[in-house]
């Protein structure tokens, strides 16, 4: 009980910091960043259309991988509850951002959400670099998984190629840099429309290629026990819990929602039920078939099960070819999605909010230095070719707070719900479970590090 009374004093002082934070107005930006990138023309279709192309990407050909740490009931029942409370925090912050929007003080921004709700310290120390955090590191994610798939592709073509990894993450960098003009997040639009027919493509090609595979006599005999020493795995099962957050994680439902033409009541909540159906049909096919096909031998990405370094390809050519060129395909959208927070800020200053978003005075800005952050980020994402162990630790350190704890917390803090209705309940216990959860993610995801970085070197090839 003294636990609950240390937070429950917490808790009434952010209430009582958000009260006085209220009074104030003035919570819609108005600045050329809000205004340009963050402009408010779509409807709750493009809304479905954003957090789709930021939650199911490329990251659920790992789940198959994140089964191996469990086994067949844990592992469905891991993903099930993941996915629960992922929709379940999804659709309160969407709440939360209707209730300032009724009021007149629209939020556009996670940032500001947070500095409304638990004010502007945690905001600062707290909300702003774990999220900025995630971006940056996703975005060096994306454009390295974007190089390797453009290798894939260029090996099927030219199996004895001599081209390095760096060269096609450059180029996959370059196609960023161009797309990466278009002014705002709303702009995006088509394509992420684009991107979830892509979804949809690779994840089927998975599928097919998972049975093909799982009925070939080439692959090693299905073993689905999980192994390893006693701590091996526990550390196996919180690395495993680690990835789904990561794969249902977006860290971006204010600036999604942002995007809504007024009134947004009701809007986001169907835009989260679209995505969340492309969701069930593309994570759970691939998840069971692939973990069917390979069991405790799953790989990190089911396309290395698929496509081994060593022996014959599993899946036809062809069908290799087209989940390549999808899986490329939709990271360039995913890519710009997870782009929007730093051009937003980098508009808001270097813009001028009294000109056109497409005068000669806010585009030579935008071109300068969104072009700059890509090239460094796409530096990095070619010196460092084993960044994967890395983004798992940004996934539990990052995701988990932004998706799974902060947005219960701030329903909480703007609802105050009664101790007596379960919600209250509920959402205290998803917030203290899913911050052990991530801290053991953490370190989990440390150990992977430390076991794994002497295998790699600056612009290795892979």
């Amino acid at each position: 009980m003294r636990a609950f009374e240390v937070i429950g004093t917490g808790y009434s002082s952010l209430v009582r910091d958000r009260s006085a934070v209220e009074e104030e107005e003035g919570f819609e930006a108005k600045d050329a960043g809000a205004l340009f990138v963050l402009e408010s023309k779509g409807t709750w279709f493009h809304a479905g259309y954003h957090l789709t192309t930021a939650i199911a990407g490329p990251s659920l050909l790992t789940l198959p991988y994140a089964f191996h740490f469990l086994g067949w009931g844990p592992g469905l029942f891991a993903l099930t509850i993941a996915g629960a409370v992922s929709s379940y925090a999804y659709c309160l912050l969407s709440r939360v951002l209707e209730h300032y929007a009724s009021q007149g003080k629209r939020c556009l921004r996670f940032r500001d959400l947070s500095d409304v709700v638990i004010g502007k310290r945690w905001t600062i120390w707290f909300v702003i670099p774990v999220q900025f955090g995630v971006c940056f590191v996703t975005l060096i994610g994306v454009i390295l998984t974007g190089g390797y798939g453009c290798k894939l592709i260029y090996l099927g073509l030219v199996p004895d190629g001599a081209i390095r990894l760096w060269v096609f993450v450059a180029l996959f960098g370059a196609v960023m840099m161009i797309l990466a003009q278009l002014p705002s997040f709303h702009s995006l639009r088509h394509l992420s429309l684009f991107s979830l027919f892509c979804c949809l493509a690779y994840s089927a090609c998975a599928v097919i290629g998972s049975i093909i595979a799982g009925h070939n006599p080439n692959v090693p005999p299905k073993n689905y026990s999980v192994t390893g020493s006693p701590v091996q795995k526990v550390f196996g099962v919180f690395t495993a819990i680690s990835i789904m957050a990561g794969v249902y994680g977006v860290a971006l439902i204010p600036e999604i929602q942002a995007t809504v033409a007024p009134p947004v009541t009701g809007k986001m909540q169907k835009g989260i039920a679209l995505c969340y159906t492309v969701v069930l049909i593309t994570f759970y096919p691939v998840a069971i078939s692939g973990y069917w096909a390979f069991g405790n031998q799953a790989s990190g990405n089911i396309v290395d099960n698929l496509a081994p370094d060593k022996g014959p390809d599993l899946l036809p050519t062809w069908l290799l070819g087209i989940l390549s060129i999808a899986i490329v395909a939709q990271l360039l959208a995913i890519g710009l999605v997870y782009l929007q927070p730093i051009s937003e800020v980098l508009e808001s200053k270097t813009g001028d909010a009294k000109q056109g978003k497409y005068s000669i005075r806010n585009v030579m800005p935008r071109l300068v230095f969104r072009s700059l952050y890509l090239a460094v980020v796409t530096l990095l994402a070619a010196m460092l070719p084993f960044f994967g162990d890395i983004i798992s630790l940004i996934g539990a350190f990052g995701y988990t707070p932004l998706d799974f704890v902060l947005p219960m917390l701030f329903y909480q803090i703007v609802f105050q719900p009664s101790r007596q209705k379960p919600i209250f309940w509920l959402n205290w216990t998803i917030i203290i479970v899913f911050t052990v959860v991530g801290v053991i993610g953490c370190i989990a995801s440390f150990r992977s590090i430390y076991m794994n970085v002497q295998k790699y070197h600056l612009f290795g090839d892979v």
